[in-house]
């Protein structure tokens, strides 16, 4: 899955820069006629509906023409948000000392799902501390991991 993950980076991230927008991510959901391709473009000026629709728009010729999906899928263009989902090495060091849900491909320690606060990044792994221990996940065993927004009260 990581490969294709690549190659649709690879394909989408062209378009939505030439478009001005930066990629975040790209999230590839396979569940047969119900699959989904997400695509989170971000901006210094932010981004509105309208911005998500042209690049829907652009993204989906490209894919018409290449054809990276076998089957159908639906496309979504949307902004990464306050619980942003982070892809990448570089987004985890960004967001050292945020509050993180992270998800693994395999368990550890008999569990997949941990919460915590992101304590940094080392090498190809990131640091999470919760219930005062810190874990090193390495970052091709995270499957998914999103920003838990905290808010004071």
């Amino acid at each position: 899955m990581a490969n294709k993950h690549a190659a649709l980076n690879t394909l989408i991230e062209p378009v939505v820069t030439a478009m001005g927008f930066d990629l975040w991510g790209v999230d590839y959901l396979a569940q047969g006629k119900h699959s989904r391709l997400v695509i989170y473009i971000e901006s210094a000026e932010g981004v509105t509906v309208d911005d998500c629709a042209s690049v829907s728009r652009q993204v989906s010729g490209v894919l018409d023409v290449e054809d990276p999906i076998a089957g159908e899928y639906r496309l979504e263009v949307s902004s990464p948000g306050m619980d942003r989902p982070l892809f990448t090495l570089d987004q985890f060091a960004r967001f050292k000392g945020s509050h993180v849900k992270v998800k693994l491909s395999v368990p550890f320690e008999g569990r997949r799902k941990f919460q915590g606060q992101l304590a940094g990044v080392e090498g190809d792994e990131i640091l999470l501390q919760l219930d005062g221990q810190e874990y090193c996940f390495p970052v091709e065993s995270i499957e998914q991991a999103r920003v838990v927004p905290q808010f004071d009260n």
